[in-house]
């Protein structure tokens, strides 16, 4: 009997490469400004850049806590596509948001990390922050990885 074969894991730098020009971008990452910064896939982890519009600011002038959800959720997500060498997507059971800080109109980063892959539930983290650095929310999320499948 033939054992299955994994798809050989490519490089960090070719998946970045590979998420930075693909055509099958989903809106959503659009609509966030979403750059693929770093990729470590040993360590399980990304970094993502986003650019928080005008349009995403409350009457405050602070991004509305919606869409920094949005942007730790879509890094996450991102991750796990990741970790799993793009053969799974990652439908997000639940998540924690904690919000720290204001986050204003600009550039924001999102660290995401798996701790843990399990064969049905993975555990991850992560922060977003402003362009200083300075932590302005995290998030913990469940997700479901599932193979990839159009509904």
């Amino acid at each position: 009997m033939a054992e299955e074969t994994e798809k050989p894991r490519i490089s960090d730098a070719d998946m970045l490469a590979r998420f930075r020009t693909s055509r099958k971008r989903p809106a959503c990452s659009d609509t966030l400004g979403m750059e693929l910064a770093e990729v470590h896939q040993d360590e399980m982890r990304i970094l993502v850049d986003f650019k928080a519009d005008e349009s995403f600011a409350n009457p405050t002038g602070a991004i509305q806590g919606g869409f920094i959800a949005a942007m730790l959720d879509e890094a996450i997500s991102t991750n796990i596509i990741i970790a799993s060498n793009v053969t799974m997507t990652a439908p997000t059971l639940e998540m924690k948001v904690s919000y720290l800080r204001p986050l204003f109109v600009g550039p924001a980063r999102v660290e995401a990390t798996i701790l843990k892959f399990g064969k049905t539930v993975c555990f991850s983290e992560a922060a977003c922050m402003d362009p200083d650095g300075k932590v302005v929310a995290t998030a913990t999320a469940t997700a479901a990885p599932k193979p990839f499948k159009r509904f």
